[in-house]
């Protein structure tokens, strides 16, 4: 939030921060399925390291041109947003190691979902699922439809493109 905001006002751009926390039981429950169903379908199966994952990715590096990572909620996108920086780099994937370790050990994945749902970019200036459930579908995240939370789920690889 802080690094889009600067990007912003290096812009010249009007500063847009929509946020506002909701606990878990104010969000739909079909979100955290989207999401999961979307990014990370072993999230409750792993420690912050989808292995399987990892492999899969390092095997169909052999012939890309575009190298691929594996990507895991609490391992990648939950540091990254809450801690960390967009661009990559070696020393980011270190310290995503660094907090993925701290983060599974510390947390229930239903706190890491929480976390990240409340944290996570959806737009331009939008972050989390009750900013994303009003800006654009005029409701709170609580009331969101399983076609509602799958569209935002999809958008979820680049939402400030999608």
């Amino acid at each position: 939030m802080f690094i889009r905001t600067a990007q912003q006002i290096i812009h010249g751009e009007d500063i847009k921060w929509k946020h506002t926390w909701v606990s878990k039981e104010k969000i739909s429950r079909h979100l955290p399925m989207a999401v999961i169903a979307s990014e990370d379908n072993r999230f409750a199966e792993h420690n912050g390291f989808d292995f399987k994952e990892i492999e899969k990715a390092m095997e169909e590096n052999k012939t890309r041109k575009n190298v691929l990572a594996a990507q895991a909620l609490s391992a990648n996108k939950l540091p990254r947003t809450c801690f960390l920086w967009p661009a990559s780099s070696w020393l980011r994937k270190g310290l995503e190691v660094y907090f993925t370790t701290l983060i599974e050990l510390c947390w229930s994945k239903e706190r890491i979902m929480e976390v990240y749902l409340n944290s996570i970019e959806m737009g331009k200036g939008i972050y989390g699922a009750e900013a994303v459930a009003k800006e654009h579908f005029h409701k709170k995240a609580g009331q969101l439809t399983p076609g509602e939370c799958a569209l935002i789920a999809a958008s979820l690889p680049n939402p400030r493109k999608f």
